[in-house]
């Protein structure tokens, strides 16, 4: 498996520059670019632009992993809905013209204060994804579901909503809550969403309520050999950090 960021938060000031020249400095080499950055990853890129950020990042050495997004679908206005599926897609084409393989979204909440049943909301979260994820295929990425919200970061609900959305193009974005760990491990959890994780979102290493170790061990056993993104706090060295991140990400991982 491999190491990367994500620019939440750690690299949110970082133009497109500064981002090659740290990955280098530190030896890490993918990104995912989160949307409303200092990168100017976004959609208002002109044909043009995108061909230069596409070139500036592969002759820097470092891979676009995937954008993302904040694009979801639990709200209960059908147009709100329909302004996030189409948002997804226009990033899906953004995606494409950068030679990147996959778009982030997330769920965000459930509607059970209107009275909306939490299947009825997991369900129009999987079919809205399951068009973006048709759109997606036609343009050679996919989307990555992240295993995101106060309510829905249940795996089981991030379970449900992916059967719903019933899309080979429909990927998971692990993303290492806490709430994954069951007795003091994740592997019950990571067993009902492994088949579908494509894209993983780590963050503080050194916490030891999080089972680093098992949950590396348990990547390695599916044969994972994708992204590890570190999704951390900025910081005034983030050259020294990142290092010593790297170090202890090395050592979990070896």
């Amino acid at each position: 498996m491999k190491l990367g960021i994500v620019t939440y938060n750690i690299a949110k000031d970082w133009d497109l520059d500064t981002t090659v020249e740290i990955c280098n400095a530190v030896g890490i080499r993918g990104v995912e670019f989160r949307t409303t950055h200092a990168h100017g990853v976004e959609v208002s890129l002109t044909a043009e632009e995108r061909k230069q950020v596409k070139l500036k990042m592969a002759d820097g050495g470092v891979e676009i992993v995937g954008l993302g997004s904040a694009f979801e679908y639990h709200a209960v206005e059908p147009e709100v809905v329909r302004e996030n599926i189409d948002g997804t897609i226009e990033y899906a084409q953004l995606a494409a013209d950068l030679g990147c393989t996959g778009v982030k979204v997330r769920p965000n909440g459930l509607q059970t204060d209107k009275g909306i049943p939490v299947e009825k909301t997991l369900e129009q979260i999987g079919l809205a994804l399951r068009e973006c994820g048709e759109a997606a295929s036609k343009l050679g990425g996919e989307v990555r579901l992240e295993v995101h919200g106060r309510e829905t970061s249940e795996p089981k609900h991030i379970r449900t909503i992916v059967d719903h959305a019933d899309h080979d193009n429909v990927k998971v974005c692990w993303n290492c809550n806490q709430a994954d760990v069951i007795g003091g491990s994740v592997k019950e959890n990571f067993d009902l969403l492994k088949s579908k994780i494509t894209l993983v979102h780590i963050n503080e290493l050194h916490k030891a309520e999080y089972p680093w170790r098992e949950f590396f061990t348990l990547l390695k056993a599916e044969g994972f050999s994708g992204w590890t993104l570190a999704e951390i706090p900025d910081n005034p060295d983030p050259d020294r950090l990142l290092r010593y991140y790297k170090a202890l990400w090395e050592a979990y991982t070896q």
